[in-house]
């Protein structure tokens, strides 16, 4: 049963990621205001912007620091970070939970070679190992990334997940 007020304080100003820290730090067992958390970020996404969509391709335009997560067969789920290069692709294959999704999940366009650089090789050789992929903010994609094409599948890669 979720005991989580729908609605969220006025002075809220805690964010997913504040959560998740003050959990690691141990000042909290369980994240309780995820909800009145999420509510606060949608209100720091600036008016205009564009959500992602399933189909997108966005390009990198620098650099960059991404987060990305292991699914694993069973029920679990790690991840990291690590560089996105300026240039390098990836595209929403899924719809978004959210009207106003503060990030998405996405997978990157040459799978392949970014998984190979990216996931280290003990974690890809596990036989458990499902794939990676990435978490994206919203904010992150409209400012550090172009759109570069909509209507992706990823059957032009021969993707098949």
């Amino acid at each position: 049963m979720n005991r989580e007020s729908s609605t969220r304080p006025p002075d809220w100003n805690l964010t997913i990621d504040d959560l998740i820290e003050e959990m690691k730090a141990g000042k909290r067992r369980s994240i309780e205001e995820f909800k009145r958390a999420r509510d606060y970020e949608q209100s720091l996404i600036p008016e205009g912007i564009r959500f992602p969509r399933k189909g997108d391709v966005y390009e990198s335009l620098k650099d960059q620091t991404v987060s990305y997560l292991i699914g694993w067969l069973g029920p679990f789920t790690t991840g990291g970070e690590a560089t996105l290069m300026e240039g390098e692709r990836v595209w929403i294959n899924s719809d978004a939970t959210d009207e106003k999704p503060i990030g998405t999940y996405a997978l990157p366009i040459e799978r392949e070679q970014l998984e190979e650089r990216m996931v280290p090789r003990e974690d890809r050789a596990n036989p458990k190992y499902g794939g990676f992929y990435f978490f994206i903010k919203t904010v992150q994609l409209n400012e550090d990334f172009k759109l570069v094409e909509t209507g992706y599948t990823g059957a032009e890669a021969g993707e098949h997940r």
